[in-house]
């Protein structure tokens, strides 16, 4: 593929990408927005963390997320654990309605994703197939 190709192949995938997200983020998320949606989906796939590892993992800085977790906490969603390693610090662990909440979210936007793919041609889904192994690459999830 030529230089030129790439470059606009790239700016496009970008625009639908972002689309698609903020898309998919408008579905089933009542009241939390999505740094609160992915921290709390983070934690019920992860398990209890530090602050500053949940932090690194959600790719934000420790005090925009400290204010994502108080929001979560006061919510119901996570609590706040002793870390049984250092007793100054804590963990953030997913409670029940966190656990539920999150993976009723998931499935809304799995569901709404499901269904714009149900939508495309058979040729457009089998190349959105076909591209799956490397859009993981590109995020790190390669199998």
């Amino acid at each position: 593929m030529a230089a030129e190709q790439v470059e606009d192949a790239t700016a496009r995938l970008y625009l639908a990408i972002g689309r698609l997200s903020r898309l998919l983020r408008r579905t089933g998320s009542p009241g939390l927005g999505p740094g609160a949606v992915s921290a709390l989906a983070t934690l019920a796939r992860c398990g209890p963390m530090r602050l500053g590892d949940l932090a690194a993992k959600e790719g934000v800085a420790p005090p925009t997320l400290s204010r994502i977790v108080a929001a979560l906490v006061e919510a119901g969603y996570v609590k706040r654990d002793p870390d049984p390693q250092d007793g100054r610090a804590w963990l953030a662990t997913p409670t029940p309605e966190g656990v539920t909440m999150v993976s009723g979210v998931r499935s809304a936007r799995v569901q709404e994703l499901q269904r714009r793919i149900e939508e495309l041609s058979p040729d457009h889904q089998t190349a959105l197939l076909n591209a799956l192994p490397a859009l993981e690459e590109l995020v790190g999830e390669a199998g």
